[in-house]
């Protein structure tokens, strides 16, 4: 057994312990004055229990943000640990959905995604420290608003990532697999304005927002490709005011995945140039990509050989594929940091009631990321 993952078992009850801490802290994403207080909270966590020096980076909007340094003794630049502390759980949650330990799982709102892979990082840096004896310069972002895109924290991601020279996203992962790719996410607002009148007196003389929309709909369904993996969902869909009276306004809200940045950026202008079908009707549409596409370039292949190797000198597997879903590690590879995601916990059930991590892969997730650190 590799040194770094037998101190990391031994502490496998402290490690459980912190878990228990974050997970029973609740954090959702739209309650600044919880996620204040979890900043907080871990500001103290990384400084007094993990030997960081924390800052609180103020945040309007949403809740404040954490940035934790160690100081390293060379001049290489930082390796870059990031992850969020949000989750999508309402408060009260943990009342319905306590934290448990049972049958070798834990459970609770937000364990999986992704308080675990928070946790796994601090303890990977401890065990680069005490095991390994490195210090090298390490940052790690904690921010607060992942869940809703993170519009009050991707400048300071970016920032970090550029000066960073590996990014490490502790985002869980994919059924135990690094996420090497992740398709982009755009969020699209499409309106529609008709005119009304008397469905029944003067039905020629209205046009139906809600028709013109319904043709829209489907001429956007119709984008979806599976085969190159461009979806198109319209999630959300309402308009009208009365039964008896022609549309005179409708609305929509859309969905878009694509797995290349040429592929999101040629849905964009689909969706930028919608037209009414009927000249009495206009559409506007707002939004745009909120997370652009993190495509699988030569770089993160290196990185994830460099992983796999690894692993296998912890003692288990490891695999790679493609995430549906977005993450800040999408914003990180955007501005050409080398990155490696889906580090964070093994487990399932993200945003579901049956939200769980295995236990027994927490060290090893954890040593993992610690001999990343020592040996990129």
């Amino acid at each position: 057994m590799h040194e770094t993952l037998r101190f990391l078992e031994a502490h496998t009850d402290d490690i459980l312990e912190d878990l228990r801490l974050f997970v029973e802290r609740e954090t959702p994403s739209t309650d600044k004055k919880l996620l204040d207080d979890f900043a907080r909270f871990l500001a103290d966590y990384a400084e007094t229990i993990q030997g960081g020096r924390a800052e609180i980076v103020p945040a309007v909007g949403s809740g404040d943000h954490i940035r934790i340094r160690w100081d390293g003794e060379g001049s290489e630049p930082p390796i870059f640990l990031l992850g969020h502390y949000d989750t999508v759980w309402a408060e009260g949650t943990i009342e319905r959905m306590p934290f448990s330990i049972r049958d070798g799982v834990a459970t609770g709102p937000g364990v999986f995604d992704m308080k675990c892979g928070l946790v796994q990082g601090f303890w990977a840096v401890r065990a680069l420290r005490e095991v390994a004896g490195t210090r090298r310069p390490l940052v790690f972002v904690c921010n607060s608003d992942e869940e809703v895109g993170s519009p009050t924290s991707r400048a300071l991601i970016e920032d970090e990532a550029r000066a960073a020279g590996t990014v490490l996203v502790l985002e869980p992962s994919l059924g135990g697999a690094l996420k090497t790719a992740r398709k982009g996410v755009g969020r699209y607002y499409v309106n529609v304005t008709g005119k009304p009148s008397h469905a029944g007196l003067d039905p020629e003389g209205g046009v139906s927002a809600i028709e013109e929309l319904a043709h829209l709909i489907l001429e956007l369904h119709g984008h979806t490709d599976h085969e190159t993996g461009t979806t198109v969902n319209v999630g959300v869909m309402g308009g009208g005011t009365r039964y008896n009276v022609v549309a005179a306004e409708a609305f929509a809200e859309v969905d878009v995945r694509a797995v290349t940045v040429a592929e999101a950026e040629r849905m964009d202008v689909i969706l930028s140039s919608l037209k009414a079908r009927h000249e009495g009707a206009e559409v506007r549409v707002e939004g745009g990509m909120i997370w652009p596409p993190m495509e699988r370039t030569q770089k993160t292949a290196e990185l994830f050989a460099h992983a796999k190797e690894l692993a296998a000198e912890i003692g288990f597997e490891l695999r790679e594929g493609l995430a549906g879903g977005a993450s800040d590690g999408c914003l990180c590879a955007s501005v050409g940091a080398p990155t490696l995601d889906g580090l964070g916990a093994v487990g399932g059930g993200a945003h579901a009631i049956d939200e769980h991590v295995v236990i027994s892969s927490i060290p090893k997730r954890a040593a993992l990321v610690a001999r990343l650190m020592e040996t990129l």
